[in-house]
């Protein structure tokens, strides 16, 4: 692999930018160089290499603030050069170079992830700077409203988690609890609890994997079994939620963010299905219904 790196200063201060620039034609590359060290916007530390799998083998090894990508190399071309780079490197603010003919391929470049496009021809070097400047600017911002709408969808799911364990030690909800048994399952049973707990966990698993990978598992048989246990046990709507609840807790603790949301989505769903056997239950076996 062939990599030129060019320290491309001015008297402004400031942390460099690290810009790689993907580019076959020697003329184009010097051209670029030469547009970000006359610019008096920023300073950039550049790094050059002439194919797409150079690139690729260093976004694997280090990051980039930016990367300047030419969309006509020997070894890729096209859009598959953009996707390919963004699925190295997702996060990674990219601007394209196209030819001047090319604009068309520009607009679908940065409608498949790409920042910015640029014309070669029509490249002035203020022009160069601030396209890098504005995308990395861009996608930093794109990060921070990424991070703060994780933040917003964890808290979410933790104050829904908390609502549904004050729920479950609100006695106006312990009906059914109260005509059958007066003590928790969790502290009346803690080690059938805990197996009822590790039973339900697994269904919710598998739900999240048939809701993944649109497969299609019965989870509701053994659904219908948490049911007839808790039933037996003379157990209530408080005993279902408690389940419900240290499940949940168990794996949201070390989940991430998208993991913790659908655990939360598809364990909304589920708790209702239990309550719903448990009553079936109840109705037949224990409320003088049919036997």
């Amino acid at each position: 692999m062939s990599v030129v790196r060019v320290r491309v200063m001015h008297s402004e201060t400031g942390a460099p930018l690290e810009v790689l620039l993907v580019e076959d034609n020697p003329g184009d590359a010097r051209l670029a160089a030469e547009a970000l060290a006359a610019t008096s916007i920023g300073t950039f530390v550049l790094t050059h290499v002439e194919r797409l799998a150079e690139a690729l083998e260093l976004l694997q090894q280090r990051s980039f603030d930016a990367v300047l990508l030419d969309l006509s190399l020997p070894d890729s071309g096209g859009l598959d050069t953009v996707k390919r780079v963004l699925e190295q490197a997702p996060d990674m603010p990219v601007v394209v170079l196209t030819m001047l003919s090319d604009e068309m391929l520009g607009v679908q470049a940065v409608n498949a992830g790409a920042q910015d496009y640029l014309q070669k021809g029509s490249c002035v070097q203020e022009l160069l700077a601030r396209s890098v400047r504005y995308a990395v600017e861009r996608q930093r911002l794109l990060r921070e409203l990424q991070r703060a709408r994780q933040q917003e969808q964890l808290a979410r799911s933790a104050s829904e988690i908390a609502a549904i364990e004050r729920l479950s030690h609100d006695a106006r909800t312990s009906v059914t609890a109260q005509l059958y048994s007066a003590t928790p399952l969790r502290e009346a049973q803690p080690d059938l609890f805990a197996e009822l707990v590790a039973q339900y966990g697994q269904i919710l698993d598998q739900r999240l994997e048939q809701r993944a990978y649109k497969i299609d598992i019965n989870t509701s048989d053994p659904l219908r079994e948490i049911a007839y246990q808790l039933g037996f046990l003379r157990a209530g709507p408080r005993d279902v939620v408690d389940v419900h609840t240290q499940a949940i807790r168990q794996r949201v603790r070390n989940a991430s963010v998208i993991r913790t949301q659908a655990y939360v989505e598809e364990g909304r769903l589920l708790v209702l299905e239990l309550m719903g056997y448990l009553v079936s239950y109840y109705r037949n076996y224990a409320l003088g219904g049919a036997h």
